[in-house]
Formats: C-alpha cells, sequence, structure tokens
C-alpha cells in the first residue's frame, strides 16, 4: 500500500437537512454571533425569497443588513463594492445565501476584507488563508458545493480572467444544505448546476490529488446525482430527487475541495469570462470531449465513475464501462437541453479567435495539472476547437 498524505478541511459545523434555514439564528448562537451581514443577489430580494433567511433571524432578535448587489459571474469590482459596505457596520459575520455566485461573492469579500489591495493579488496559487470574518453558508441550488469549500472563484473585470482563489479563508465556518430551498429552481438552472455538481465528482476522483476521503465522498455524489438529475430537472418539486441533488452536491464539494478539481474546470473559467456561460453549463459544454481526451490517463477510474453514475453495468469491463461514460455523458447533455457554444449564441469566429488565450489561461490556472492527462496548450486548444466542430455537427 502506498503511504497516504494528504489533509482535509470542511466548515465546522454542517447542518443538512429540510428546513435546515430556519434555526439559522441558533446556528449564529453557536459560534456567539448575532451581527450579519447577509450576502445575496437582486432576485433573492425581489422574490422575497431571501426572507426565508431574514425572518429565522428577525423572530430572534437579531437585526441583518443585507447587500444584494452581486451579479451572476461575481466580480472583483462587486466584492469591493460589498467591503466598503461590510466596513460601514459593526458586523461579525457574513451570511452566504443563494447560489454560487452570492456565496463566493461572501467569501472573496472576507478574504479581501482582510489583507487589501486588490482580488488579483489572492489568485491561486496565492494562498488565500485570511478571512475577516467568519462565513455561514445557505446554498438555494444543488451544484457550486461553494458551501463547503475553500475556493472563490472571482472575474477580473480589467483582465476578462476568471480566478481562482483558493485558501483557508475561502472556506465557511458552517453551512445550512436546506433542499427545500431548491423547489423554485427553474429547470435549466436544475440542469447546469446538477452537471456542475457531477462534474466536481468526476473530477476530484480522477485528480491527480485525489485520496481515500474524497473518494468516498466523490462516488457516493456520482451515485446520488447518476440517479436523480433528470428527476429533479423533470420535476421540481420532487422531494426525493431534490434531497439527493443537495447531498450529492454538499458531497460532491466536500471531495473537490479536499481533491482538487481538473482539466474541465480549467477550460471552463475562461468561457465564462470571455462569453459570459453560466459555469454549470460551461462545464456541460466540455464535459464529453474533455473525458474522451482523459480517459487514457485514469481508464480504470473513469469506468468505475461510469458504474456508479449509472451509465455502465457492474459487469462490464474498464474499456467498455469508460466508453459508456462518454456516450452517457453526451446522452445526458441532450436529456437536460444543454445548449452547444453555438447554439448559446457564441460566433465561431470569436470562439476560434479567443481559443489561445483561453487556453493560456487554463493552463495559468493549474488545474489542468491535476487532470490524469495533462494536456498541452496546443490540445488544449484543439479541445476547444473540437467542442465547437462538435457544436456546428448537432446544429
Amino acid at each position: 500500500m502506498t503511504q497516504i498524505n494528504m489533509n482535509f478541511a470542511s466548515p465546522r459545523l454542517m447542518l443538512v437537512t429540510g428546513g435546515a434555514v430556519k434555526q439559522v439564528a441558533e446556528v449564529l448562537g453557536k459560534f456567539g454571533l448575532s451581527r450579519p451581514l447577509v450576502v445575496t443577489d437582486p432576485f433573492m430580494v425581489k422574490s422575497g425569497h431571501v426572507q426565508h433567511c431574514l425572518d429565522p433571524l428577525a423572530a430572534a432578535g437579531i437585526a441583518a443588513s443585507v447587500f444584494s448587489d452581486t451579479v451572476p459571474d461575481p466580480t472583483d469590482t462587486v466584492v469591493e463594492t460589498g467591503v466598503a459596505e461590510l466596513r460601514k457596520g459593526q458586523f461579525d459575520c457574513l451570511i452566504g445565501f443563494g447560489g454560487g455566485s452570492p456565496i463566493d461573492t461572501a467569501k472573496a469579500m472576507a478574504i479581501l476584507a482582510a489583507g487589501g489591495g486588490k482580488m488579483r493579488d489572492y489568485k491561486a496559487p496565492f494562498a488565500a488563508d485570511k478571512g475577516t470574518l467568519p462565513v455561514i453558508a445557505i446554498p438555494t441550488t444543488a451544484g457550486t458545493g461553494s458551501e463547503c469549500t475553500r475556493f472563490t472563484v472571482i472575474t477580473d473585470v480589467e483582465r476578462d480572467e476568471k480566478m481562482l482563489i483558493a485558501g483557508l479563508g475561502a472556506l465557511p465556518l458552517a453551512a445550512l444544505v436546506d433542499y427545500e430551498l431548491t423547489y423554485s429552481v427553474p429547470p435549466r438552472t436544475t440542469a447546469d448546476t446538477g452537471v456542475d455538481s457531477l462534474t466536481h465528482a468526476l473530477e476530484a476522483y480522477v485528480s491527480k490529488r485525489a485520496n481515500p476521503i474524497s473518494d468516498a465522498l466523490a462516488l457516493s455524489a456520482m451515485a446520488l446525482i447518476g440517479a436523480n438529475i433528470r428527476t429533479a430537472y423533470a420535476e421540481p418539486r420532487n422531494a426525493v430527487a431534490r434531497e439527493a441533488m443537495m447531498l450529492g452536491a454538499t458531497e460532491a464539494g466536500l471531495a473537490f475541495s479536499n481533491s482538487s478539481v481538473a482539466l474541465v474546470h480549467g477550460m471552463s473559467r475562461p468561457i465564462g469570462a470571455h462569453f459570459h456561460v453560466p459555469h454549470g453549463l460551461s462545464n456541460a459544454m466540455l464535459l464529453p470531449a474533455i473525458t474522451r481526451f482523459s480517459v487514457p490517463g485514469a481508464e480504470v477510474r473513469y469506468a468505475a465513475a461510469a458504474r456508479r453514475i449509472g451509465f455502465a453495468a457492474a459487469g462490464d469491463g474498464d474499456a467498455v464501462a469508460a466508453a459508456k461514460l462518454v456516450t452517457g455523458l453526451e446522452q445526458l447533455n441532450k436529456d437536460l437541453s444543454v445548449p452547444t457554444p453555438a447554439e448559446y449564441g457564441i460566433k465561431e469566429a470569436d470562439w476560434t479567435g479567443k481559443m489561445a488565450l483561453m487556453a493560456e489561461q487554463a493552463l495559468a490556472s493549474g488545474s489542468p495539472g491535476n487532470n490524469p492527462r495533462v494536456p498541452s496548450a496546443a490540445e488544449i486548444v484543439g479541445l476547444y476547437r473540437e467542442v465547437w466542430i462538435g457544436a456546428a455537427s448537432n446544429r
């Protein structure tokens, strides 16, 4: 047996149950916190969904302020605005309420407020281990896993670059994982965030930095997501499917936070930065082609993933199972109506014109180095081209 060399980080408290958000005041009380700034988005405020968080706080006599200027792909400028808001009050914690964007914004605010400067100063490989205030994370989508990871992804507006920020400063103090908050999530978001969490689990499992604990979490997440993603997409109020997807997303988040993501995420971030494609959707666009490229580097692991997701049978040999993984991911995209880059509205000239820069940015993120088959810049450009050609042939 090879010697194990790993470390594992997670929130100090994780409350995973239907109705967990109702206990937010109690959770703050456990840590002696009473002056929260709730970081959310405009839709959560306009729809009244944020009241799921604010009402229990008010009932406990906790007056919360709200910062709701977050955007779908968090930017350094929004984070700076949030830090300015944070410094106006005597807050002792941040509550990230919403999808991955508000939670990522809250994490980045804590890091930037602690060290000052610009958000780009904290870009990986910098170890962003300091946060000025603890973050309580309450996700309303089953996808990013941000509620339990030591990562946040922020776009540098000036440089048009999605930056990976990694460190213990981004790790929430507590996470309240309440699947009932996902009932109102629309099908497109359910699909995109679901594939995002599946990608987290798969990449954590095949990563060169995988470890026994991340393996167990990734395998469990793949089984939950594989069995329930189509039902959650087709039946938004199916409690069993929603609960399974929420648990799977959290397990996948813990898995990749303590292992790593790999080539899909490395190539996905530039697509989001340049073409404003939602993160989970850009992962879905890339996942089949990149999996096909990567299988030779870890066929046994990809085969095990195919069996766990449900794409391959227990008796299938590794080569057969790995091939079924690729075709299964392609079929899943069709079943979830995942648009191609062309169908999303990206122009071919714009896509091809950015491929070299996107490849450079993907490699700079470090994520491709964790892939079981590490690509060159030219191979990444080739993969971007393959994704586009596939898009053209499917129009």
